[in-house]
């Protein structure tokens, strides 16, 4: 428990307060995907400490900088083994939370844990981006979208802009490469519908690792044409 103990105290550095449940549904979390992750491939990062900060802070940290309001609906998209959204959540219990990936065995294991730490408001969705995008059930329905360690700026945009609300706004958790990345992505940003609101650059807890937060605003909405088939946007990023 010292682990999730300096992780509350980095938490309430940034001056957020955890549910006097987080610690257990953290841990029960980690249990279930540190298991899962024996026969499929969630995490690369196993060892506790490096789990702390660079899954569990590094997911929750946006919440310091009020990214998020409370009951908002956030779409996580490519949520792989639930990151960033399960720690989100679990920090923030009245988020509204979709987590959306291509692959059903990871919401199956995702499924499994929402279960286990009978959480509400929050449900997987098995559909590729560049689909919900045009759906319009998912096409600019959220309030946020969220995606860590996906693609592209440029690309990441084509896929989760078109899903969210004119006002909502992407989170893009990004690494060393953020202000590169932005700049590479400024006229796809505005061909979708958005604007860069801010780029937030931090480094983990007693680590050299440069991360950024990239907020992008919607401002109007996405043309129709966007997102494009997969290999258009490999092939052709905009």
């Amino acid at each position: 428990m010292e682990r999730i103990n300096e992780l509350r105290r980095l938490l309430q550095k940034e001056g957020l307060n955890p549910h006097e449940d987080f610690d257990q549904k953290l841990l029960t979390f980690e249990q279930m995907l540190l298991k899962t992750n024996e026969v499929m491939n969630l995490t690369a990062i196993t060892e506790p400490y490096e789990m702390m900060k660079k899954h569990y802070w590094d997911s929750i940290y946006p919440l310091s900088l009020g990214c998020f309001e409370k009951g908002e609906k956030v779409i996580d998209v490519g949520c792989g083994g639930g990151f960033p959204s399960m720690p989100l959540k679990l920090m923030e219990q009245d988020l509204d939370m979709t987590l959306m990936d291509s692959l059903q065995k990871r919401l199956t294991f995702l499924d499994g844990v929402i279960e286990a730490l009978q959480l509400q408001k929050i449900r997987t969705l098995h559909l590729r981006a560049e689909d919900a995008g045009k759906n319009p059930a998912h096409r600019e329905q959220y309030d946020k979208a969220v995606s860590r360690a996906v693609a592209e700026l440029s690309k990441l945009c084509e896929y989760c802009l078109p899903l969210v609300k004119v006002g909502g706004a992407l989170i893009a958790y990004k690494g060393a490469t953020a202000e590169e990345e932005l700049e590479r992505a400024r006229g796809a940003i505005g061909q979708l519908g958005g604007k860069v609101e801010k780029l937030h650059l931090y480094t983990l807890p007693e680590e050299e690792d440069k991360r950024g937060i990239i907020i992008i605003r919607k401002v109007r909405p996405t043309p129709k044409q966007f997102p494009r088939n997969p290999k258009q946007i490999k092939d052709k990023p905009l």
